[in-house]
């Protein structure tokens, strides 16, 4: 059974928004709220280092990314394209 979203913008990209609330009471439940800020940037750099290993133009222009986003956001809100 589906609860109501109250993330109206959750709600219009993900398919069962209970899944995300399920998602974040696992990760509020993991090691990872435990780390310290120089822990969480540690792990944060060697995901970085990874991922542009995998991908290597992956933020190469990040914000040519976001522009999806960015128009879903300003859909969901009432506001003209940009």
């Amino acid at each position: 059974m589906s609860r109501p979203c109250a993330k109206p913008y959750i709600g219009s990209v993900i398919a069962d928004p209970s899944a995300v609330a399920d998602l974040e009471a696992g990760l509020a439940r993991t090691a990872a709220t435990q780390m310290t800020f120089a822990q969480a940037l540690a792990w944060f750099e060697g995901a970085l280092v990874e991922v542009r290993a995998l991908c290597p133009g992956f933020d190469a222009d990040w914000m040519e990314d976001l522009e999806s986003d960015f128009a879903i956001a300003r859909a969901v809100n009432g506001l003209p394209p940009a």
